[in-house]
Order: C-alpha cells, then sequence, then structure tokens
C-alpha cells in the first residue's frame, strides 16, 4: 500500500511539471515567432522538364539570417504551374521585417530536359550564396505565412552560342500571411483558466499564465467562441463572435472572471 501511494505521489508531480511546461511554451516563445513556410511554383515554359536541386532558403531579416533546411531531392518545376505550387521548407523564424530571400542551390543536380534530351544547368552565383531575391513584408509574432516563389521558366533559361543552358532565375516573391492571432488577459489571474478558440467542430486550447495573459498563434480566419473555464470557485465565461483576420493579432483586452 505504502509503495502504491509513493507510485501515485510520483506520477501526479510528473503531470504536474509536464504541465507548468505546457503552460510555459504556450504563452511565451510562441509569441515571439512567425511561422514560415516556402512554397515553390512555375510559370510556363518551353520545355519538357527543369529540374533543379534546392539546398536551402535563406531568410534575411531585421533581427537576422536563418537558413531553412530543403527536405527531399531534385524537383521538376514544370510540374508545379498554373496555381499548384510545393513546399520547400517549413519552419519557424524570429518575427521581424523581411529583406531578401536566397534560393541556394546545390552544385549538381540542376538540368533541363529539351525535345527528350537532358543538358546540365549551370548557375554563376546560385549554388554559393543564393538567388538573391529583395522581399519587404513584416512578419508579425504568432502568425503564419505562406512565402511563394514563382519561377519564370521562360525567362530563366538561356542557351549559349555553344548549345549550353545556363540558369538566370527570375522569380518573384510572394509573402502571404496564412493565418491571425488571438490575445488578452484574464482578470483576476488567480483565476488560472483554460482557455479556447472554437470555430465549429474546431477547438484550439491554451492556458492563461500566471500574469492573466492568453495567446493562440496560427489561428485560421473566421468566427470564434473564446471560452473561458477557471479553477472554482470562478464561474465559466463565454465570449462570441470573435474575429480572426490572416495577419492580425486580435487583442481581446482584459476579460474578467467573476466568481
Amino acid at each position: 500500500m505504502k509503495k502504491l501511494l509513493l507510485l501515485l505521489l510520483f506520477a501526479t508531480a510528473i503531470s504536474l511539471f509536464m504541465f507548468a511546461c505546457k503552460k510555459d511554451n504556450s504563452s511565451g516563445a510562441a509569441g515571439n515567432s512567425a511561422h514560415v513556410t516556402v512554397k515553390l511554383t512555375d510559370a510556363p515554359g518551353a520545355f519538357d522538364a527543369v529540374i533543379l536541386n534546392v539546398k536551402s532558403v535563406i531568410v534575411v531579416t531585421d533581427a537576422g539570417e536563418y537558413t531553412l533546411n530543403v527536405n527531399g531531392g531534385p524537383i521538376d518545376i514544370l510540374r508545379f504551374r498554373q496555381g499548384r505550387d510545393t513546399v520547400l521548407a517549413d519552419q519557424d523564424i524570429p518575427a521581424g521585417t523581411i529583406q531578401q530571400v536566397r534560393l541556394v542551390l546545390n552544385d549538381s543536380g540542376n538540368r533541363v530536359i529539351v525535345a527528350g534530351v537532358s543538358y546540365d544547368l549551370t548557375t554563376p552565383s546560385g549554388q554559393t550564396s543564393g538567388v538573391k531575391l529583395n522581399v519587404h513584408d513584416n512578419l508579425t509574432a504568432g502568425i503564419a505565412y505562406t512565402m511563394k516563389l514563382d519561377f519564370d521558366a521562360a525567362q530563366s533559361i538561356v542557351l549559349t552560342g555553344n548549345g549550353k543552358y545556363i540558369l538566370k532565375p527570375v522569380i518573384r516573391a510572394i509573402a502571404q500571411a496564412a493565418s491571425g492571432a488571438i490575445t488578452g488577459v484574464v482578470s483576476p489571474a488567480a483565476s488560472s483558466p483554460k482557455v479556447y478558440a472554437i470555430m465549429g467542430t474546431d477547438t484550439v486550447g491554451t492556458v492563461a499564465d500566471a500574469t492573466g495573459k492568453f495567446y493562440f498563434p496560427g489561428l485560421s480566419a473566421g468566427s470564434y467562441n473564446v471560452k473561458f473555464v477557471p479553477v472554482s470557485p470562478y464561474a465559466a465565461k463565454t465570449i462570441t463572435n470573435i474575429t480572426v483576420i490572416n495577419g492580425a493579432v486580435l487583442d481581446m483586452g482584459t476579460v474578467n472572471i467573476s466568481q
């Protein structure tokens, strides 16, 4: 019996520790970063295939330089046209203002296929420092963004006089907010509520931190009911019709929880 009691106490301590860690993460780090998904799409070109072996995507902001590693092998970009795209990289980076995006290619594996014949594509500077794209968009903390790289194959591949093909990428970079966020503060903080953002059958949960602050990053645009479930003796509360807009953080201000 004594051993069973000790095991129960140990399990309870572990559960409280895990809950505390979850609480910390939900209200802290998420508020300082933005989630960026980089996609590649293509404008038509008169080729059978254009194979790019992308090594990484570098995002330069006023907060620093961040390398987004690319998973997977070479990509035939001609498969991704007329609205179709493929994900190159998907990562959280600190919020800030984007100043430049660089597309870095591997030294080999880049080629073009014309009339069934495969030719190597050489890129004078793409493999080292990366193809530089000037972008000036803000990344707001807690918001998810899609960075679409629109590759123009027709203008990017040049046939030289000696029959070689050179890749001089012409790429348009478009950053679009793909989500919004909700934040606010509950009063009193001692009510320690669990907070739920509910839209239809979808529910996202978080907990208020020690100061009463709650934060929901990466929410789809739409109308939400925000439900607060505090500890006893405080009463539950629901606020309806909270509208989330892509690219914006909606601040609910102070939400008073009564007993």
